[in-house]
């Protein structure tokens, strides 16, 4: 990327975080939502609006828990739950089954892997065994509501710490 294109790509994400998203108070220094406990702190949202207005292709929400209750992520028919529950809440329309595979030579990263695509994209995620932790991705080319999306996963799993990224994709930020 040249000087030029540099500053672009600077100013538009500058101007992007400025004004296209809902801004609340204690955002993570890092750019990243730490929840710990049961509360869910303040969080920069992207609202409807905002994504409409600015023609955003889709959103991305990672979400990290860690010390989740192990009989869940090790339980194939808790996370098919959570999926069907999750796009009932969000208004994602599920395309064909949930599926859940557990698998993993490595003790570090084996447990179950699940994928559930949507009529706009997939919801996709990793249960590690040995760390009690999931790792989820949400991404749609139609809004949901992030913050619902990321207390609903936290609560269900009863993950005692959350991390998690919003990240907006395509013409609207670039």
């Amino acid at each position: 990327m040249n000087n030029s294109s540099e500053k672009n790509y600077q100013r538009s994400n500058k101007h992007f975080l400025n004004n296209n998203v809902e801004e609340f108070v204690n955002y993570g220094s890092n750019g990243l939502l730490l929840i710990r406990n049961n509360t869910l702190p303040s969080i920069k949202l992207i609202t409807k609006q905002k994504y409409l207005q600015n023609s955003i292709w889709g959103l991305l929400t990672s979400i990290d828990l860690f010390n989740c209750d192990p009989d869940l992520i090790r339980d194939a028919e808790a996370v098919k739950r959570y999926v069907y529950e999750l796009c009932d809440l969000i208004g994602m329309k599920r395309f064909g089954e949930c599926i859940v595979v557990d698998f993993g030579e490595d003790p570090k990263v084996s447990g179950f892997s699940m994928t559930q695509l949507i009529e706009t994209s997939l919801i996709s995620g990793h249960f590690a065994n040995q760390s009690n932790s999931a790792y989820i991705d949400i991404f749609s080319c139609k809004w949901y509501d992030q913050k619902k999306a990321i207390e609903f996963t936290k609560n269900f799993f009863k993950a005692k710490r959350v991390k998690a990224n919003i990240l907006p994709r395509g013409k609207g930020i670039i």
